[in-house]
Order: structure tokens, then sequence, then C-alpha cells
């Protein structure tokens, strides 16, 4: 639901904006880890404690894609460690945390450490940043008292029709859930040898990789993180020349393998990096090579995770494949 009253705070005075609404002043565009950063944060609770709200939910996190070679974290753990009573696996859309979390979830976003969301209480107040220390906060209720601490505070909170960083719905389209009935398929596609791995992508930008056997399917269910992507893949190939061979020219490819151990590891890489990818995959027992480009990366099928109630309320989902559009053909009500 969109909230009728939706401001952006920032440090900008809008007497030094030009004619475009671009900002001309000498304010700094990064955060200043002090006085000013405290004044966005105190004013996020202001409107939250006007609000009357104690907790917020994440929405739509995300973090920096890793999966390249030779790209380093912009900060250990993206900034979140340490930050959630049960590890990294606290981040997670659907997170309802407190909003002494909630304000250290601005602060890192405000400093760029690398993770991102949307903080939202549903139908009543919901708090992102932008790019230069633009703060976007919206309400139900205009929260004069807050507008009122906010400009105390030394900051400029201006009226806006929509925030530019608002969640905007997908087509409606088939989305698949990850319930009963594709744990169901997806034991009997890993029984018959179609089924091999099972990409988890559980935070926008990162994901993990999973070797299916009929032993494991349920103990990977059980680890998936709340409202994951899943992706379910053919078994990787123990004919690693041939994996290699296919291996193209030029342009991004994402290279799978398994370890020793019998974890499964993957990395995007261009012509650059195919040398130090070769090396990897030739050393692994088990490979595979897939396109990282829309329409040619196709799994076997796909699903978003529900809720424990079996609703799915994640709000990103999957490109189907032809497996899920039959899939819907065969549940048309999902």
């Amino acid at each position: 639901m969109e909230l009728p009253y939706v401001y952006r705070v920032t440090k900008y005075d809008p007497a030094d904006r030009d004619e475009h609404g671009h900002y001309t002043g000498t304010e700094d565009t990064v955060s200043d880890h002090g006085e000013i950063e405290a004044a966005y944060l105190r004013a996020v609770l202001a409107f939250a404690v006007e609000a009357g709200i104690d907790r917020l939910s994440v929405r739509e996190p995300q973090v920096p894609p890793l999966a390249h070679f030779g790209l380093e974290r912009p900060l250990e753990d993206f900034g979140l460690k340490g930050l959630f009573p049960t590890g990294l696996t606290g981040f997670h859309d659907g997170a309802k945390v407190p909003l002494s979390i909630g304000m250290e979830l601005v602060r890192l976003m405000l400093r760029n450490s690398g993770a991102w969301c949307r903080l939202e209480a549903e139908g009543t107040v919901a708090v992102h940043v932008g790019w230069d220390q633009y703060l976007y906060i919206s309400s139900s209720l205009p929260c004069e008292e807050a507008l009122a601490r906010t400009r105390e505070l030394g900051l400029f909170p201006e009226r806006l029709d929509a925030s530019p960083y608002g969640f905007e719905a997908e087509e409606e389209g088939v989305q698949r859930p990850g319930n009963d009935d594709f744990w169901a398929d997806l034991h009997r596609a890993v029984a018959n040898g179609s089924a091999g791995i099972l990409e988890e992508t559980y935070l926008e930008g990162a994901s993990r990789w999973h070797h299916l056997t009929r032993d494991t399917v349920d103990t990977v269910r059980a680890g998936v993180a709340p409202r994951a992507r899943l992706a379910v893949w053919p078994p990787l190939s123990c004919d690693i020349d041939a994996v290699l061979g296919a291996l193209p020219t030029e342009g991004l490819v994402e290279g799978v393998w398994q370890d020793n151990d019998g974890h499964i590891h993957s990395a995007i890489a261009d012509e650059t990096a195919f040398p130090e990818l070769t090396a990897q995959m030739r050393s692994a027992p088990a490979t595979a090579l897939l396109s990282v480009y829309a329409g040619e990366r196709v799994p076997l099928f796909t699903a978003v995770m529900p809720d424990n109630d079996g609703v799915l309320r994640a709000r990103w989902r999957t490109e189907p494949t032809p497996s899920d559009r039959n899939w819907a053909l065969r549940h048309p009500t999902g």
C-alpha cells in the first residue's frame, strides 16, 4: 500500500538547489559518521515514535554481488556482523527488527556499507535510503511533530508525491511457491537423476549452492532462508574437459563446481578471469557452466519460499521456466 505522506529528508538546504532541483551547495555527499548522521537517525526515530511503532520489517534486502573473481567485500559481512542475535541469517526479507537494529541498518545505508533494504511497518511507516544521503520516510499520518523535530535537528524534510526508490510490483504472472508440492517434485527429480544442484538466492546479490541427493533434500529444505528464491539445476558433470571445452572466447559466464568435501561453489568471470576459473574447475570432481544472460539462463524449475503459514509474501519473483508454466496450468489458483 502506498502511504500518503512521503518526505525526502536531507542535510541539503532547498535554497541551494538550481532550477532543476540539483543541489549546488557545499555539503558533502557522504556520511560524516558523526553529528549529521546521528541527526538522520533521530529523525527516523521521531517518525517511528509519533507513528506508535517499535518494530520494523526488513523488505527486499540486498548486498553487492560477490560471485566475481577478485571482488572484495567493502566491509566485513557488509557491516551486518554482530547486528542480529541469530547472526547474518537474521537479515532476510520479512525479518522483524526492533527500532534499535532498524536504526543501525539505516546507519549502514547512509555509510554505503554494502547492505541495503527497505524498512517498513505495514500501512504505517516506510524508510529507505537513496544515493548521496537522501533519506525517504513515508507515513500514514502527516507526523507534524516529527517534521518539527527533524527541522530542529538541522535537516530539511520536503514533501514528495512518491519516493523514487519506492517498491514497484512486478507484473503478475507465474510464481511457484516452494511448498510441499515443490519439494515433492524436487525429490522425484533427484531420484530420477534429472536434478542435482539447488541455487538458493537468500538476498538480492547473494546465493548459496546445494548438492542434492535423495538423502539431502530434506536437510537442504530445513536450512533454506525465509522467502528465498530457488532454482533447480541438472547434476554437475564429471567430464571436466567437455565442460571447459564449452567455455566461450569472451563475455561473462558462471562456473559452478563441487569441491572434494562435496560443497558447491560458483563464480562469475569474463575472459580476463577465464584462466583462474579454468584452474579452479579443472581440479574439481564435478563442474558446470551456466549463462548469466537473460533468456539463456534456464533452470529446470524455480520457486520462492512462502512463509510458515503457506502464504507467499516475498515481493521478488523468479523468471518462470517451461516447467513452471506447466505447473501453473495444473494449478491455476497457485
